[in-house]
């Protein structure tokens, strides 16, 4: 069953993969705790120097793309169509740097929805030209940790702006916390994109709740 991209799908927006669990705990044991959390889609990012790869990346995916259709959750994959394929996905999500979108667009047809990064005026100018894409991501809006290639920090006055002039809603990335959460809504994002500040966190049911309470 096809799942229908909706804005409110990236209220609480949660993306992990292997990588960002820093103690022992499995990945879907943390992913399990935010779906009963509340969290509004799941993103499968399985990327940098100690994640999975082959067999182990699909098997962790298959578990987890039916662990979020249990809770009715969207299921998004980044960058990889051929995981996103297998895995019946409900949602792809790609970068500037990754597979050209109109391609992915292509390949993915109606299967499932696009998502896109976009962190500059002239990115989002070009995804408005683009059919096909359900939502954009932009940031990081604070300093992050999550990702080594991080681009250059927009703020929230940059995150406005590019909300401005997106014809598609936009979710805000890039180290959001319980504290600087609370300036998002006046950037009239539609929601947050995280991953420390849910796959770190001291108390899932908390963090979900602050997310779900202020974007």
């Amino acid at each position: 069953m096809k799942m229908k991209f909706e804005p409110a799908m990236l209220k609480s927006y949660f993306i992990a993969g292997t990588q960002d669990i820093k103690d022992n705990r499995p990945l879907e044991e943390v992913v399990k705790q935010a779906l009963e959390a509340g969290i509004s889609a799941f993103q499968y990012r399985e990327k940098g120097p100690t994640s999975l790869t082959g067999e182990s990346k699909l098997a962790l995916g298959k578990t987890l793309r039916s662990l979020c259709a249990d809770y009715h959750v969207p299921f998004i994959v980044d960058d990889d169509v051929e995981l996103a394929m297998q895995i019946s996905a409900d949602g792809i999500h790609v970068g500037q740097k990754d597979e050209r979108v109109n391609k992915v667009i292509e390949q993915v047809g109606e299967t499932m929805f696009v998502g896109l990064s976009c962190d500059t005026k002239a990115q989002v100018d070009q995804a408005n030209q683009i059919a096909g894409i359900s939502y954009l991501g932009s940031g990081p809006v604070f300093p992050t940790g999550s990702k080594a290639d991080a681009d250059p920090v927009i703020g929230v006055d940059g995150l406005a702006k590019l909300v401005q002039l997106s014809q598609r809603p936009v979710v805000a990335i890039g180290g959001i916390t319980e504290e600087n959460i609370k300036e998002l809504p006046a950037t009239g994002a539609a929601g947050a994109a995280v991953i420390s500040m849910i796959a770190q966190s001291d108390d899932i049911f908390r963090t979900v709740n602050v997310m779900n309470e202020t974007v």
